[in-house]
C-alpha cells in the first residue's frame, strides 16, 4: 500500500510560493496562509485535499465582498472608460460593445480621446468590429466634453441603449487630465446620469498598474475595474489584490486579443479556475 499524502511544512512552502507566483502579493498570501493554518489545527486534518477545499473557500469569501454587477439600467446607460494609455482601453471598448450587442443592446461609442488622432481611427475600427456606431470629433483637437455631449445626444435621439465614452489617458499634467475628466462628466450629466466609470488596468503591470491608476480612482469617480491581458489565470491573484487595495469591484475581465475575449466577472467561477 502507498502512504497517504499528508500536509507537511513543504506543503505550506509550496502553497506560499504558488500564491506569490499567482500575484496575490505578500500581504494577502500571509493572511491566507495564517488563516489556513488555524483551520487545519482547528479541524485536526492533515489531508491536502481538505487544505485545497479550505483555500478555495477562503478565497471565495474574500471575492464575495465585492459586487461585480454592472449598473446599466438607465436608458441610455452612459459608461465612461478611463485609464492610462497602453492598458488596452480602446480594444476594451470594442470588446465591451460586442459583449453588449450579443446581449441584444444597441451601442454607440464616443471618441472623446481627442488628443491622439490615431486613437480615433483605432477606436472606429474596434467599434465597427463590436457592432457599434461611433461619434468622432468634427475637427482635430475638439473639446472632449463636446464629443461626449454629442454622443449622449445621439444615443437619446436614436433610442440607443448603451453609450460608451472613450477618454484621454495622458495629458501634460495629471491635474489637467483629471480636470478634463471632471468636465466631461459634468457635461454628460446635464443630459443623462453616468451609470458606470470603468477603470481599465493591465494585469501584466501588476501592482505598478494600480499605482499609475490611483489618480483616476481618487478623482474620476471610478465605480468598477476592467482587467485586461489576463491570459490564463496564472496571475489571477492580482484580481483579488487590486480589489482589496482599491476597494473597487472587478466588473469585466479581458483574457485574450479577440473581439469576444471580454467576460463578466464572477468570483466563485474565477476561484474554481484558479485553484480547482
Amino acid at each position: 500500500m502507498f502512504a497517504r499524502e499528508t500536509i507537511t511544512e513543504d506543503t505550506w512552502d509550496d502553497l506560499e510560493t504558488a500564491l506569490i507566483t499567482a500575484d496575490f502579493g505578500p500581504t494577502i498570501t500571509e493572511e491566507v496562509i495564517d488563516s489556513l493554518r488555524a483551520d487545519v489545527d482547528r479541524f485536526r486534518t492533515d489531508d491536502p485535499r481538505d487544505l485545497q477545499r479550505m483555500l478555495r473557500e477562503r478565497l471565495e469569501e474574500r471575492f464575495a465582498q465585492y459586487d461585480p454587477t454592472l449598473n446599466l439600467k438607465e436608458r441610455p446607460a452612459v459608461v465612461l472608460v478611463v485609464g492610462v494609455n497602453g492598458v488596452g482601453k480602446t480594444t476594451t471598448i470594442g470588446k465591451f460593445a460586442k459583449f453588449l450587442t450579443v446581449r441584444g443592446q444597441s451601442v454607440i461609442v464616443g471618441a472623446a480621446d481627442t488628443f491622439r488622432a490615431a486613437a480615433v481611427e483605432q477606436l472606429a475600427t474596434w467599434a465597427e468590429r463590436g457592432g457599434a456606431s461611433i461619434i468622432k470629433p468634427e475637427r482635430e483637437g475638439q473639446d472632449p466634453a463636446s464629443v461626449a455631449f454629442q454622443t449622449v445626444a445621439a444615443a437619446q435621439q436614436q433610442g440607443i441603449s448603451m453609450c460608451l465614452i472613450d477618454t484621454a489617458g495622458r495629458l501634460q499634467t495629471k491635474g489637467g487630465l483629471m480636470d478634463e475628466l471632471s468636465k466631461v462628466r459634468r457635461v454628460i450629466e446635464k443630459q443623462a446620469p453616468v451609470s458606470e466609470v470603468l477603470l481599465v488596468l493591465d494585469a501584466t503591470t501588476g501592482q505598478n498598474g494600480v499605482s499609475q491608476a490611483e489618480a483616476f480612482i481618487e478623482h474620476a469617480g471610478v465605480t468598477g475595474l476592467v482587467i485586461t491581458k489576463l491570459d490564463g489565470s496564472a496571475k489571477g491573484g492580482f484580481v483579488l489584490a487590486v480589489q482589496e487595495r482599491t476597494g473597487l469591484p472587478i466588473k469585466l475581465i479581458g483574457q485574450g486579443e479577440g473581439i469576444d475575449d471580454l467576460t463578466g466577472f464572477t468570483g466563485h467561477v474565477f476561484v474554481q479556475q484558479l485553484v480547482g
